[in-house]
């Protein structure tokens, strides 16, 4: 039997141009820096039940920053 596969997400600095969607869409998932730029909160990783939030965070992201691990 396989082990249940952990998520993080990551936010790419380089690409992030601070539209924030993420945020709005995974409040719990991701913080703002004080140029308005997304990061993850703490280390990144997804409770079980946010999974479906951090993968709309991906999709909505028009900069493609927002990365998803699959641990």
């Amino acid at each position: 039997m396989s082990e249940p596969k952990a998520l993080k997400v990551h936010v790419n600095p380089d690409k992030c141009q601070g539209h924030n969607r993420c945020k709005a869409v995974a409040p719990e998932l991701f913080d703002l820096d004080e140029y308005g730029n997304a990061r993850e909160v703490g280390d990144g990783t997804v409770p079980p039940h946010l999974e479906e939030k951090a993968y709309l965070a991906k999709s909505n992201c028009p900069e493609f920053a927002v990365e998803i691990i699959e641990k």
